[in-house]
């Protein structure tokens, strides 16, 4: 099964940092399409996200674009179609895979799935599926999900014009305005922005039947969590949410001078390559692109410029630091058990080698992992579990700061104690 991890922005006025030239900025979008573009050969499953970004772009490789997408519609809807004959729940990843071949101007009504002993086309599933996330607020006030992927549905099914029944919206207007979008008790930007671009689709495209009044105040409350998220660097929420808060604040009406703050923020960013993960690539390009996923309902796809070229290059072979960095790992168990562990690793490494290299010490310590559009996460320390199906996650931080990359990003440059919790949220 692919998880939908949700991992845990924008404006005010002109920044009086120097911009760049309009040239400097077209190479950096150029850059980072090119890197995009080159993800599509990674091993794995292919990332719905990644074909999104590289459909809204300015630039393409329509024939790269036209491989992968027949990588979705074989590998991931394979992935899909397991999910739901073991009766797992795909909001996300079945509304991300719906925004990926509207992107692509694909007709969704002839993408099927296998339900019981029937066939139901992409909407209609995930139609059925937004319902059964209602059904589960009403009576665990909780989505099955999140409310990220509740609202990712919610969004997929308004860009193809398929209506819902006003309670299924209602619930993110509710949750809203209940601050309920949390992740522990951090509030997360990233899903502030999917409501955010929710609503304003459902506003826009008159599918919503409800209160008005109650809308509107819905937003004008996300927008203003958004931009009170911001950071002094501009950067909304952290470096990863801000590109999902800037899409939803063009979609919201906002806007975006090329000099706002969290444009600058996000391609300085980006030059100190920051977005190195597929993923954080594909929601920020559009953003620093000044477009969003609400511009999906109305694209059709024609005379697009097939203008990229993939240079070959040949793979860099890192070479391991020979200064290590001593490094401290205490597992905290959900019974708030600890157990310390301690590790020598390269400087430079990933927090993932570090704990294969302390696994290789045979000290007690144990890991596994599973896939995620964010890269792998760790779902079993020691020998216990941290499901989504029961809510929880293992907490990663390094001397009391929570981490905002994952264990194959994060990098230990410095002694440091990384701490890994069991946490509920």
């Amino acid at each position: 099964m692919l998880h939908l991890v949700v991992i845990i922005g924008l404006l005010a006025s002109v920044s009086s940092k120097p911009c760049g030239t309009a040239e400097s900025k077209r190479e950096l979008l150029t850059s980072l399409n090119m890197n995009l573009l080159r993800s599509v050969d990674n091993p794995g499953l292919p990332n719905p996200s990644i074909h999104l970004a590289l459909r809204l772009s300015n630039y393409h490789s329509l024939a790269k674009e036209a491989e992968y997408l027949n990588k979705l519609n074989n590998q991931l809807h394979n992935d899909i179609q397991s999910s739901i004959t073991n009766s797992q729940p795909v909001t996300g990843i079945l509304a991300l895979y719906g925004l990926a071949l509207r992107s692509s101007c694909y007709d969704l009504t002839t993408i099927t799935f296998t339900v019981g002993d029937h066939s139901e086309n992409l909407l209609t599933h995930l139609k059925n599926q937004m319902e059964q996330e209602k059904e589960h607020i009403v009576v665990n006030r909780r989505p099955l999900t999140n409310y990220y992927q509740y609202s990712l549905g919610l969004l997929s099914l308004c860009v193809s014009s398929i209506k819902v029944h006003n309670h299924v919206s209602h619930k993110v207007i509710v949750a809203a305005d209940k601050n309920d979008f949390k992740l522990g008790e951090t509030e997360s930007i990233d899903t502030y922005a999917m409501a955010g671009m929710a609503l304003q689709c459902e506003k826009d495209s008159g599918l919503y039947m409800g209160n008005f009044t109650e809308l509107n105040i819905a937003l004008s409350e996300i927008k203003k969590k958004i931009l009170d998220s911001r950071r002094p660097d501009g950067h909304m929420g952290n470096e990863f949410s801000t590109g999902l808060a800037v899409q939803a604040l063009l979609a919201m009406g906002s806007d975006v001078a090329d000099c706002a703050d969290s444009m600058v923020a996000m391609r300085t960013a980006a030059r100190n390559n920051v977005y190195h993960n597929p993923m954080a690539i594909s929601q920020m390009l559009p953003a620093l692109q000044k477009t969003s996923y609400l511009t999906l309902k109305s694209k059709q796809c024609l005379n697009e410029s097939d203008s990229l070229v993939l240079a070959s290059t040949n793979p860099t072979v890192p070479v391991p630091s020979s200064i290590n960095v001593h490094v401290i790992v205490k597992v905290v168990t959900s019974s708030k058990a600890e157990v310390v562990y301690s590790v020598d690793v390269p400087k430079g490494s990933s927090l993932l080698e570090a704990l294969n290299l302390l696994k290789t010490k045979n000290v007690g310590f144990t890991f596994e992992l599973e896939p995620s559009l964010w890269g792998p996460f760790l779902s079993s320390v020691d020998g216990e579990q941290a499901r989504q199906s029961d809510r929880r996650y293992w907490h990663l931080s390094s001397d009391g700061t929570a981490l905002t990359e994952g264990v194959s990003d994060f990098k230990i440059e410095v002694a440091q104690k990384i701490r890994i919790e069991n946490t509920s949220y």
